[in-house]
């Protein structure tokens, strides 16, 4: 995975407004289906990766994993983040092809 490439991308769909960020707005739109996509730190904690991870099993939604939340923050303008939702299927699609 090109690093620059993912970061870059999340940045333009983050100034499309198509990112939404945070723990409970992520989990509040996987409920509501208004995610395609959920992108998340592996350095996040145990707690907050079996919530993620379980919402998005259970309602269907794919989740790809990034190094750090330092860099999901620095892709989106943000300090730090842990977990971060693409809710256009168009940017998701494009961001699991440069994730994978």
């Amino acid at each position: 995975m090109n690093q620059e490439q993912w970061q870059s991308f999340l940045g333009l769909a983050n100034r499309a407004r198509k990112v939404i960020s945070g723990e409970e707005l992520v989990i509040k739109d996987v409920r509501r289906n208004a995610i395609s996509l959920v992108i998340l730190s592996r350095d996040a904690s145990a707690n907050t990766a079996k919530k993620v991870m379980d919402k998005c099993s259970y309602y269907s939604v794919p989740v790809k994993l990034v190094e750090d939340r330092f860099l999901l923050g620095k892709a989106i303008g943000k300090d730090s983040r842990v977990v971060v939702g693409i809710t256009d299927a168009g940017f998701a699609k494009k961001m699991k092809t440069l994730l994978d």
